[in-house]
């Protein structure tokens, strides 16, 4: 046997029927130059983006496979491939780039900022899959979004009260989760509280202290007309109300962990502070988003001691190397039950974040699987099992899906 196996795990690997378990919006025809492109290949932003990002071997990876689909001739660069996916009609390049993934279908979490100005709605994308696209709520934009609607109408009528507006922003968020959790649409829910106070999340049961978060809210909010959530007692309070409703559902509760742009606190977005919020919904399904890289061990060990954790290993396809793509999946693999981990592309804005995060993370699992097997760590119909389970059988089984896997040309 070869350093890759035989030719059927190879072909299992790299063409099973996948569920993308985390992944957002593509960007509408006539937006598709609103966001620079090179977030395909980076979290980072200003001169760390368009002058340094390009210079990573993800980028010069990406370039290569990029190039290659597009068929660029002569030598190869960021820009030649810029040039040429901006001259392509939009929807030849989304169909380029989302045929060869194998997708059958996409959880989409539309939550994510400038989707609901710039971006196709979520039922959209079903034209590129052979299963109907299902929706994640991004929780603490929900919560915005009723904030806002709750102030807005007290300002209509000049009347600013803050117990009021507690009052009906409690309510109120409760009715849309349980809303949601009923909705056949949508098949779990999305917390981004790493990106606003960290992943050390607490109980909050003092319904005073939610009130005094809500009263500063307003202030700011009546002084500015700005609103985010990144007050402490109250973005714990959200989470914890979505992860009791969620739990009440068995809808499962995706958290961004570890790799993200610098908005984040990275001391506080490993998942090893979720330790006391995981044992308090034990019943509650959580998703570990982004592989938690850089702290991916730490995921791993939550997904090895705790029933109800389960480890997504997307994003870093395409965001770092390939070897350290190969690293971050062995690392997966070192204690995770195999049973308990998903993939996803953490696709966004561009179709070519859809294609690279598929065509790499198959590329991964392939060869570190494959590295197993022929050093008879494993059989071969074992690792086939695991490729199975890691691109559809565990997403299908842990969002309850109800899907069969249809291989493309079925």
């Amino acid at each position: 046997m070869n350093t890759y196996g035989t030719a059927e795990l190879a072909r299992v690997a790299l063409s099973y029927p996948a569920i993308d378990n985390h992944a957002h919006p593509l960007l509408k025809a006539e937006h598709r130059a609103k966001f620079a492109f090179e977030g395909l290949i980076s979290e980072a932003s200003g001169d760390a983006l368009m002058r340094d990002a390009v210079h990573t071997l993800a980028c010069f990876r990406a370039t290569a496979q990029l190039g290659q689909i597009l068929g660029i001739k002569g030598e190869l660069t960021w820009e030649k491939v810029k040039e040429a996916r901006d001259a392509m009609d939009y929807d030849r390049l989304c169909k380029m780039f989302l045929d060869p993934t194998g997708i059958q279908c996409i959880l989409i979490d539309d939550g994510l900022g400038g989707s609901a100005e710039y971006a196709e709605e979520y039922r959209w994308h079903d034209k590129f899959t052979r299963s109907k696209t299902k929706r994640i709520v991004r929780v603490e934009v929900l919560a915005e979004d009723i904030l806002r609607e709750v102030f807005d109408a007290q300002l209509n009528k000049d009347d600013m009260n803050p117990y009021r507006a507690y009052v009906a922003f409690v309510e109120r968020l409760y009715a849309a989760l349980d809303g949601f959790a009923k909705d056949p649409e949508v098949v779990g829910f999305k917390s981004i509280a790493c990106y606003r106070t960290g992943l050390d999340i607490g109980m909050i049961k003092e319904g005073q202290q939610i009130e005094q978060c809500v009263t500063m809210i307003m202030l700011r909010y009546t002084a500015l007309r700005e609103l985010r959530l990144a007050d402490r007692h109250l973005n714990d309070y959200i989470v914890c109300t979505t992860l009791r409703i969620a739990g009440e559902c068995g809808k499962p509760v995706q958290f961004h962990t570890g790799l993200g742009d610098n908005d984040i606190n990275l001391s506080l977005s490993s998942p090893a502070h979720m330790q006391p919020i995981i044992k308090a919904f034990p019943e509650t399904k959580f998703v570990l988003l982004h592989s938690s890289y850089p702290y991916t061990r730490d995921a791993g060990y939550l997904t090895a001691v705790y029933p109800n954790v389960f480890l997504d290993f997307g994003e870093v396809f395409p965001f770092i190397s390939a070897d350290g793509q190969f690293a971050v999946v062995k690392q997966v693999l070192e204690l995770a039950p195999t049973n308990k981990i998903m993939w996803s592309t953490d696709g966004h804005w561009w179709p070519e974040s859809y294609y690279l995060g598929t065509r790499q993370a198959r590329e991964a699992l392939w060869k570190v699987l494959a590295e197993s097997v022929s050093k008879q760590e494993m059989t071969e119909a074992q690792a086939i099992g695991v490729v199975k389970g890691a691109l559809f059988d565990n997403a299908n089984r842990i969002y309850n899906l109800g899907l069969a896997p249809s291989w493309m040309g079925e």
